[in-house]
């Protein structure tokens, strides 16, 4: 049972990027960040790029059902991956309230997309119902064994991961310029 409705989930997914886009500026201009709190902030966001960019060089979206790699943990990697650069943006801005903007975020954008996208990849692939049932969607599970397949740039590079590696410095950049300029 969807606990979304369908329109809904449709136009959140269709609005997630620039609506993401839109929160990371507005994120951007409201911070205070401070040399402390951009240092505590930075392991959280390169340990969620680098969660992004070992399943961006796993995923084949649409061609198989892709269970290597993290996916083998975790059915949301890359979901797992943002949220932990929020939690270092947050944390980085030095500003508690937001922590709650970017927690309604993913509560409002991102609940609904998983969603959507996890109806989507029960009718693509059969397996994906026991690999659901088997594999937890945001908190790790240990399997038993790990599949083969490794890592690819070249699905690193098709998934266009590297714009996720860009946006985070554009909105690290400014934060740190930020808090220089503060400091002045």
């Amino acid at each position: 049972m969807a606990l979304f409705p369908k329109r809904f989930a449709d136009a959140v997914q269709k609005w997630r990027v620039p609506s993401g886009i839109a929160l990371a500026v507005l994120f951007a201009l409201l911070a205070d960040p401070v040399l402390p709190t951009l240092l505590l902030g930075l392991p959280f966001c390169l340990l969620g790029l680098a969660i992004r960019a070992w399943a961006a060089g796993h995923l084949r979206k649409n061609e198989t059902l892709t269970v290597s790699g993290p996916y083998a943990f975790v059915r949301n990697p890359l979901y797992i991956g943002s949220l932990l650069v929020a939690l270092g943006c947050v944390i980085a801005a030095a500003r508690a309230e937001l922590a709650l903007l970017a927690g309604l975020y993913f509560l409002v954008v991102y609940l609904p997309v998983v969603e959507l996208e996890e109806q989507h990849l029960a009718e693509l692939f059969p397996a994906f119902r026991e690999y659901s049932a088997r594999v937890r969607a945001f908190l790790p599970t240990l399997p038993e064994r790990l599949p083969p397949e490794s890592f690819s740039f070249e699905l690193y590079r098709r998934n266009r991961e590297q714009r996720a590696l860009y946006g985070f410095a554009a909105v690290y950049a400014f934060l740190i310029l930020k808090s220089l300029w503060r400091s002045m």
